[in-house]
C-alpha cells in the first residue's frame, strides 16, 4: 500500500489549531480522501462538530478525548489510529494532538512503529503560535509549550491580523533562535494555511529539551465518565463519582465509513444534560452534552459565556433560536459563526484553576434555553 502523507498540526490551547484544519480543508484536492485524528483534553468530544460542513466529502474524523495523548492516553493512541487508518484508507493523514500534549511520545510512535513506518510518511510537523502567549510568562515558561516550538519544522504566527506589530517581531526573533533553524517561520490571520506548507522538504528529528513534561503516572480525575453512564446516557451521580480508570474513547467517522471499533453513544435527555469532568496536569476540564431539540438564546448565551474569568479554552455548539451556532473562544478573544452540526448541542471549557463551580455554571446554562421543539 502507499505510503500516506502524515503531518502533526502542533499549538498551544487557542491558537487556532482547528481552524486551521478546516481551511487546509476547505483547499483539499479534488476527490483525496483526508482524515483527521484528534485529540481532546476535556471529555466532550467537540472538534467532530467544529469541522463538520455541509457539501464535504471523503473526510473522516476521529477523536480520543479525556487526556493527552502523551500520558493519559498514549496507550491507545497507536491501535486507535491504526483502526481508523483501516477504515478510512485515507490519501493524507492530519494528527491534532491536544493543545496541553507534549508532542514528543506522537512522534517518537510515529516514527518507531513498524507498522506506521510502513505505512505513514511523517512528513513537515506544522506549529501554530498565539504571539500573545509570548508575552505571557506562565505560557512562555511552559515547556510543553516550548517543546511543541522545538520540535516543529514550521512554525506559523497566526492571529497577525489583530496581534500587536511588536509582540509580532519579538515573539519571530525568538521563535528564528531555535536550533536547528525552521523550515519556515510564517504568519497567518485567521488559522489559514498553505497547503505547500505540509510537503516542505529537509525535516529532521529535533530533539525535545523537556522530553518528561508530562509523566504519564499523572492521571487525570474523571467525573460522569462513559462507565458511569446508565442506559439511557445520563450520569450516575455524576456530583460525587470519581473515576480513575481508562479515559472516554470518542471514535465518530463524519463520513459514511464502517462500523468504529469502539464507539460510547451519549445520548442527552430533554432538561437533563450529560456532564462529563476530568482534571490534570494542573487544569480543569467539563463538558456537557443537550439533547438536540433544546433551543438556546445566542445572546444571552453569548454573555453567559463571554463572562466567565481565567477562562483557557472554549469550545461550544448550540441550537439557538435562529440556527445552530458554533462559539470558540480562548482567552478573552471568542469568535461566533454558523455551524452545519445537527447532532446535539454541546460545550467544552477548559479552566485554569478549581475555583469555577460547574453547578452554577450548569444552573446558568439551563436560564439560557427558550424551548425543547425542533427548528424546521
Amino acid at each position: 500500500m502507499k505510503r500516506i502523507p502524515a503531518n502533526l498540526i502542533t499549538g498551544f490551547l487557542g491558537t487556532g489549531k482547528t481552524t486551521a484544519i478546516r481551511a487546509l480543508l476547505d483547499q483539499r484536492p479534488p476527490g483525496e480522501r483526508w482524515a483527521i485524528f484528534i485529540n481532546e483534553y476535556g471529555m466532550v468530544s467537540m472538534d467532530e462538530a467544529l469541522l463538520e460542513q455541509d457539501g464535504v466529502e471523503d473526510v473522516f474524523v476521529q477523536e480520543l478525548a479525556g487526556g493527552c495523548f502523551c500520558c493519559e492516553t498514549a496507550a491507545l493512541f497507536k491501535p486507535m489510529l491504526v483502526q481508523f487508518l483501516k477504515r478510512s484508507r485515507p490519501d493524507r493523514l492530519l494528527i491534532e494532538p491536544s493543545g496541553a500534549g507534549h508532542p514528543a511520545s506522537v512522534l517518537d510512535g510515529l516514527r518507531e512503529s513498524r507498522f506506521f513506518h510502513d505505512h505513514l510518511d511523517v512528513r513537515a510537523t506544522i506549529c501554530i503560535v498565539d504571539p500573545k502567549d509570548f508575552d505571557n510568562p506562565r505560557t512562555k515558561e511552559n515547556p510543553v509549550f516550548h517543546d511543541q516550538i522545538e520540535m516543529a519544522d514550521v512554525v506559523v504566527l497566526n492571529h497577525a491580523d489583530h496581534r500587536d506589530a511588536d509582540c509580532m517581531a519579538r515573539c519571530r526573533a525568538w521563535v528564528e533562535g531555535f536550533e536547528p533553524p525552521k523550515l519556515l517561520i510564517t504568519e497567518t490571520s485567521f488559522g489559514k494555511l498553505d497547503p505547500a506548507w505540509l510537503e516542505l522538504d529537509g525535516t529532521i528529528v529535533r530533539p525535545p529539551k523537556f522530553p518528561d513534561a508530562h509523566h504519564s503516572h499523572d492521571h487525570a480525575h474523571r467525573h460522569g465518565s462513559a462507565e458511569e453512564l446508565t442506559s439511557t446516557g445520563s450520569p450516575t451521580n455524576p456530583a460525587s463519582a470519581t473515576n480513575h480508570a481508562a479515559p472516554v474513547l470518542v471514535s465518530l467517522g463524519t463520513r459514511p465509513v464502517s462500523e468504529p471499533v469502539i464507539q460510547i453513544k451519549q445520548t442527552a435527555l430533554p432538561g437533563q444534560p450529560i456532564r462529563l469532568e476530568n482534571s490534570g496536569q494542573g487544569q480543569w476540564a467539563c463538558g456537557w452534552i443537550f439533547h438536540r431539540d433544546e433551543c438556546f438564546d445566542r445572546y444571552q448565551l453569548m454573555d453567559l459565556l463571554g463572562s466567565l474569568r481565567s477562562v483557557q479554552r472554549l469550545k461550544g455548539v448550540f441550537h439557538c433560536q435562529d440556527d445552530w451556532w458554533t462559539i470558540n473562544r480562548s482567552g478573552n478573544d471568542t469568535t461566533l459563526r454558523r455551524s452545519a452540526w445537527r447532532r446535539d448541542s454541546r460545550l467544552e471549557i477548559i479552566h485554569s484553576s478549581s475555583e469555577l463551580l460547574w453547578n452554577e455554571v450548569e444552573a446558568q446554562l439551563m436560564t439560557c434555553r427558550t424551548s425543547s421543539h425542533s427548528m424546521t
